[in-house]
């Protein structure tokens, strides 16, 4: 059974930092692409963040310079680095894999807000 497990969200004021993890187990994860989508209420969800398996990584405009993502094919985790954060970062972050199949994890709420 593939499960895609996050952690590591919460609530934070402006300019503070938060780090989100995604353990995967069921599945192999060194031959995947992963990523991290968020969705605020009443939008569409959207792609955060991506890292394929070589290690490459892409970004949303809105994000650029401030979250970081990474991986730890050991762990079979994957990480997002989330710094200068601001109201609008608030939502639903969702870990998503990619390797012949794709699964989505549960969520993670981030709240950014004073």
């Amino acid at each position: 059974q593939v499960q895609l497990v996050e952690s590591g969200g919460g609530l934070v004021q402006p300019g503070g930092s938060l780090r989100l993890s995604c353990t995967v187990s069921g599945t192999s994860f060194r031959s995947s692409t992963m990523g991290w989508y968020r969705q605020a209420p009443g939008k569409q969800r959207e792609l955060v963040a991506r890292i394929f398996s070589g290690g490459s990584t892409n970004y949303a405009d809105s994000v650029k310079g401030r979250f970081t993502i990474s991986r730890d094919n050991s762990k079979n985790t994957m990480y997002l680095q989330m710094n200068s954060l601001k109201p609008e970062d608030t939502a639903v972050y969702y870990c998503h894999y990619n390797f012949l199949r794709t699964f989505w994890g549960q969520g993670t709420q981030v709240t950014v807000s004073s």
